[in-house]
């Protein structure tokens, strides 16, 4: 009969062959995160945004007349105005010129960006002066029992 303990022998690593797996760990890590973002960007992956319908956002009575709110449909901002003239509409709410964030400007009754100053008529989603080489894309909107419900964008969204 052997004793298990006998059997098993634990021979220590030298310095020489730490420092050899210690470089071999880094050359492979290295490699393998050159080649990762390189494999990821030739293969991507398809989005799932838009997937699963319109997307409740509030009730009418959370969007006054002559007001604006941004509003996050399927992790992207959406601009929903009510304007005076034209009712309810939906717009990207990224700004066709440098993809920042646009807000509502109560005070010139107009969806301006922050990114040089460019302005978009809230009953169109058009330039109205600036930089942006061109409207924000509409967004499917419907109202149903009172529920204001945002679907799918009309047009393409900036950086897509």
């Amino acid at each position: 009969m052997t004793n298990n303990a006998q059997d098993l022998q634990v021979t220590p690593i030298g310095r020489r062959k730490f420092i050899q797996l210690l470089l071999g760990f880094s050359i492979v890590s290295t490699f393998a995160g050159i080649v990762a973002p390189i494999i990821a960007y030739l293969l991507p992956v398809k989005s799932q945004t838009g997937v699963g319908g319109p997307v409740e956002v509030g009730k009418v009575e959370d969007f006054g007349a002559g007001t604006g709110a941004i509003v996050s449909v399927n992790s992207k901002p959406v601009i929903v105005v009510n304007t005076k003239a034209g009712g309810l509409r939906a717009y990207s709410a990224i700004c066709t010129h440098l993809g920042c964030v646009v807000y509502w400007d109560a005070k010139k009754n107009v969806i301006t960006s922050p990114c040089h100053d460019g302005l978009f008529s809230p009953a169109t989603g058009e330039v109205v002066s600036g930089p942006p080489p061109r409207g924000l894309p509409a967004y499917e909107l419907a109202v149903k029992d009172g529920k204001v419900l945002i679907g799918k964008p009309l047009g393409q969204i900036y950086g897509s």
